[in-house]
């Protein structure tokens, strides 16, 4: 994991941990997952959305 051993993402942690609290890293998780999934979509290319609005096209 990026070279990454076990202390140092402890540390990364509990760093995040005390910058943003407890109550805000749920939230944060929430949202870097959603960007992640939102990138990997843009990159690869949604086929379910482009087949749809393929066939709007055609329906008219």
């Amino acid at each position: 994991m990026f070279g990454l051993g076990f202390q140092e993402v402890l540390v990364i942690l509990l760093v995040a941990l005390l910058l943003f609290g407890a109550s805000r890293l749920p939230e944060i998780g929430k949202a870097l997952g959603k960007s992640i999934s939102e990138f990997k979509k843009a990159f690869h290319g949604d086929d379910k959305n482009q087949g749809d609005k393929n066939d709007e096209g055609t329906k008219s």
